[in-house]
């Protein structure tokens, strides 16, 4: 089997080492950061990631700790009407085969680590640079290690090294919009109830809302809004609690609650870029936020990063010939997740009646699989 190197341990990096380590390839993960962090946030996992998280054996964990609420719905921002209404908890289950789980992405990250060999993920190795060879790749590290591979797999997020690398620089498109979110305890509402799971739409604006326990202890919500002066992207950059309520003074009771009892909040900036067309060069691949980064309206961004590592573990069973399977896997995903992100990006999904099943009924596992050219 193959000595494969993956760079970047969040969601997709974890997953396709848990997936490519129980298929016997040396699998060895690299992670710029020094430690992980429990952010506060909130992560949406529906069907078509669900059906691969089941085949490393997560799904009795998820279920367990996430919530599964009983509807996805759609309000108009201030009268609480509802625009849409689609039915999760049995009714998802068996149409889909599997929960719809809301979860804290701090607690999925925990369970996908948890799947991986822990000897095999190295905290602190920031890639510097890519030397590619006939047969093999070297990588070098800004903290003086070198590791020469048989493949390597970008999962290196939105400012992946690896896409520089392989297209060039170039810079993502500042939206004018950001996003406010944390997750804190429902004790802090005061009795005050909510919806399982809401979006609440504004004219230029909108919060999603929902519990991330089965004990509904621990509520989460994200927005998105205009500011066009705001361009950090730091996930973990404190946002201004005031002039986020004024952001959604006129909302729903329901939105007041919240925002009156969040005792902190993060803010980002949100960036998107166009769709690539190209994926995979020689021995190196891109997957997740490294080549197909979106706006978070459709809630798939960890899940076709989850998508992508099942299809591409599939390649690799498929042919000893990594460039093949890694060109296999490009030509598979690519139709897929633009649709995805372009679909994202006009945010209109359950703004009004929406067939699902074009999302939520991918099966990652029996989808035919592109002929690699």
């Amino acid at each position: 089997m193959s000595t494969i190197a993956i760079i970047g341990a969040g969601i997709g990096g974890l997953t396709a080492a848990a997936l490519l380590q129980r298929r016997g390839h040396d699998v060895h993960v690299y992670e710029q950061t020094t430690k992980f962090a429990r952010v506060g946030a909130g992560i949406q996992q529906s069907a078509n990631a669900v059906r691969v998280l089941r085949e490393i054996g997560l799904e009795p964990k998820l279920r367990a700790i996430a919530f599964q609420p009983q509807s996805w719905n759609n309000r108009e921002w201030d009268t609480g009407a509802v625009k849409y209404e689609l039915p999760l908890g049995e009714t998802f289950e068996s149409r889909y085969g599997t929960p719809y789980l809301l979860l804290h992405r701090g607690d999925l990250h925990a369970a996908l680590f948890d799947a991986v060999d822990p000897s095999r993920v190295h905290l602190d190795n920031t890639l510097e640079k890519i030397e590619p060879h006939d047969d093999s790749v070297t990588l070098y590290f800004k903290n003086g290690q070198q590791k020469k591979v048989d493949a390597v797999i970008g999962a290196d997020g939105v400012h992946s090294t690896v896409r520089e690398w392989m297209l060039g620089r170039d810079e993502p498109r500042f939206t004018g919009r950001v996003a406010y979110r944390t997750t804190f305890k429902a004790k802090l509402l005061n009795g005050v109830t909510i919806d399982d799971c809401t979006k609440w739409w504004g004219p230029d604006r909108h919060i999603v809302i929902y519990y991330i326990t089965p004990s509904r202890d621990e509520i989460y919500f994200v927005t998105s809004l205009p500011e066009p002066e705001s361009r950090n992207e730091s996930w973990s950059s404190r946002g201004d609690l005031s002039q986020l309520r004024q952001a959604f003074a006129g909302f729903h009771p329901q939105v007041q609650s919240v925002l009156q009892a969040c005792p902190e909040v993060y803010k980002w900036a949100l960036y998107e870029r166009e769709p690539l067309t190209q994926w995979a060069k020689g021995r190196v691949v891109l997957m997740g936020d490294a080549c197909h980064p979106m706006v978070p309206y459709m809630a798939q961004g960890a899940a076709t990063a989850i998508e992508d590592s099942a299809v591409l573990a599939r390649c690799l069973d498929q042919t000893k010939d990594i460039e093949q399977a890694f060109k296999q896997f490009e030509k598979t995903r690519i139709e897929r997740t633009s649709k995805i992100q372009i679909t994202s990006r006009q945010n209109q999904w359950m703004s009004k009646r929406t067939d699902p099943d074009w999302v939520y009924g991918y099966d990652a596992w029996n989808t035919p699989l592109a002929v690699a050219q």
